[in-house]
């Protein structure tokens, strides 16, 4: 790996930064790094120089002008949630945590934003707006650890984004810090707004190569009173497409729409030693509906049922208390988990147009039988999205390391012939980079990289991540 000519951290730019934010916010000792080494991608570890926590956008300006002034990499880190290597330091540097960054600052009520600092944990700001009547959709799998800094930097989604978006969809005003320092403010409290280029919307999924958010604006809604969940087991995937479209063309739009696969639940069985209905079916779908009127739910599961019941579902099962709605959420939750500790894994995360979904998987099952390899699938069949782990099980080192790049290059450039892309959530990062010239032309990267020069003009701000090398 060709590193970038970065500045050496010295004892004098230590000194600097701990009259910045107190020298015990300053971490420099090897075993208290190790937290800062890694992410959630597989088993990847680079070690910072040191980590450092500030408090404010005033902290972070001017720790900003010291690492700018001594060309010191910069890496920011939320919850450390993240399954692209978007937060590993790869050039060393500094690790900026906002974990002490966790407040939210207002819940504006009548106008219906909160605004929070980044590291605040996603499932806190849920659970604040709920008390109040008011609903944050956003709901990544990773929700009780991940932060809203992150969300921002991946654009997190997760099951809801079906019928109310993803994190863009609620990211109304930043205030951010350039990597020379500056301190800069995008949007407001406002749903109109067209002053000059969207910066906002840049910035939400930028992987922290752009700037720094030190404050984030997001837009709340009113939070629906009723929810139902149901499960359909189907003896195919093909089946399974089929009910799903025809329940949108029956206007009934879920909350979320999940697909899993018999092996994935299977496995979430074996690691949590419990029981999940219809475990056996060979593809699974996992409806949640949500409104204010109980009948006109009602309504919309008897539909949904009677539409899966007619694509040659074996039943349909349906959650009708909040502790098996609960519980049924909670093992679609744990299933990432349970795939990942199966052996070694790659967790690619491919989106295609959601009536391309069973041609994904047909191309994902004719890919894993090619090479011999292993693969597991779940995600969000609602929006198209696909987890597909590919595991290291019963193969050689070599074999894996021959035809992992074989399999990721084929599963990709297929996606893209299906009018997706190869990240719909999870981010491009430090491992999945080198891929993205098979989803984007050479424009279109090096408009990338001339936005990049513009922010970041020495290249500072998490480098290594995201534009290929």
């Amino acid at each position: 790996m060709n590193s970038p000519d970065f500045g050496r951290i010295t004892p004098e730019i230590i000194e600097s930064l701990g009259d910045i934010v107190g020298l015990d916010q300053v971490i420099l000792d090897r075993f208290d790094l190790e937290p800062y080494s890694h992410d959630e991608t597989e088993d990847l570890e680079f070690f910072p120089d040191a980590a450092i926590r500030p408090s404010s956008a005033a902290e972070i300006s001017e720790i900003m002008k010291i690492c700018h002034q001594n060309n010191i990499p910069v890496t920011t880190r939320g919850g450390g949630t993240g399954l692209s290597g978007g937060a590993l330091p790869v050039y060393g540097g500094i690790v900026l945590s906002t974990e002490r960054m966790n407040r939210i600052i207002e819940i504006d009520k009548e106008n219906l934003m909160a605004t929070v600092q980044p590291g605040l944990i996603t499932h806190n700001l849920h659970q604040a707006v709920e008390a109040e009547g008011l609903f944050y959709p956003v709901d990544p799998a990773s929700k009780e650890s991940c932060t809203i800094g992150g969300n921002i930097a991946e654009c997190a989604g997760g099951p809801r984004a079906l019928k109310y978006g993803v994190t863009k969809d609620y990211v109304y005003g930043l205030t951010c810090v350039l990597a020379d320092g500056r301190i800069f403010k995008t949007g407001g409290k406002l749903l109109k707004n067209v002053s000059g280029y969207n910066l906002t919307q840049l910035i939400v999924g930028s992987e922290g190569t752009l700037c720094i958010v030190a404050e984030i604006i997001v837009k709340l809604i009113p939070l629906p009173r009723y929810k139902r969940t149901l499960l359909a087991p189907f003896d195919s995937l093909e089946k399974a497409a089929r009910g799903l479209t025809q329940i949108f063309m029956n206007r009934i739009v879920p909350s979320a729409a999940e697909f899993i696969e018999r092996a994935a639940i299977k496995a979430a069985e074996d690691k949590f030693e419990k029981k999940f209905p219809h475990s056996d079916a060979a593809a699974l779908l996992l409806f949640e509906i949500d409104g204010d009127r109980e009948d006109v739910l009602d309504e919309q599961a008897e539909k949904i049922g009677e539409i899966c019941l007619a694509h040659d579902a074996a039943d349909v099962f349906v959650a009708d208390n909040p502790e098996k709605q609960a519980e049924m959420w909670q093992m679609r939750r744990n299933i990432g988990e349970a795939v990942k500790s199966i052996a070694i894994y790659k967790e690619e995360d491919t989106v295609v147009p959601r009536a391309h979904l069973p041609e994904l998987v047909e191309k994902i099952t004719a890919i894993s039988k090619k090479y011999g390899i292993l693969t597991i699938s779940y995600g969000h069949a609602g929006d198209g999205n696909i987890h597909c782990n590919i595991i290291k099980k019963d193969i050689s080192d070599d074999d894996w390391n021959n035809k992992l790049p074989q399999v990721i290059n084929e599963l990709f450039r297929e996606v893209v012939i299906l009018g997706g892309s190869i990240s719909g959530e999870h981010g491009i990062g430090w491992v999945q980079k080198d891929y993205l010239p098979i989803a984007l032309s050479d424009v279109e990267l090096g408009l990338m990289r001339s936005i990049k020069k513009v922010f970041d003009p020495k290249g500072i701000l998490n480098p290594g991540k995201m534009l290929p090398s």
